[in-house]
């Protein structure tokens, strides 16, 4: 038996979707490997009824995408989101506008 077997933290880690299309560009110089981020669900989205922002601060960036969200939707949905640390983990800003930002969502250590 593994006596210092330390389960993963990582629950998903997915480029933004969107990031185009919302005001990612107006703090993309904010936005290094690191930055933390925060998930909203927007249970009143036209497009998609599970749909999670992502916020830097005050500002929509984008999306997580939408065959990434259903659980994490729920769970943001019913107050879970303190279970949750999303932060930046690659940047590209050579890359197309949709692949330049990954985001890993990591379950808190709150132990």
């Amino acid at each position: 038996m593994l006596s210092n077997y330390e389960p993963s933290r990582s629950y998903l880690d997915f480029h933004i979707a969107g990031f185009a299309h919302h005001e990612g560009l107006s703090v993309i110089e904010n936005l290094t490997l690191g930055t933390q981020v925060s998930l909203r669900c927007e249970p009143g989205n036209p497009y998609d009824a599970q749909a999670v922002a992502i916020y830097f601060g005050e500002t929509k960036i984008g999306y997580v995408p939408r065959d990434d969200n259903p659980y994490l939707f729920q769970l943001l949905y019913y107050g879970h989101s303190g279970i949750f640390e999303a932060r930046i983990n690659k940047v590209d800003t050579a890359a197309h506008p949709e692949q330049q930002f990954r985001v890993a969502v990591k379950i808190a250590d709150k132990r």
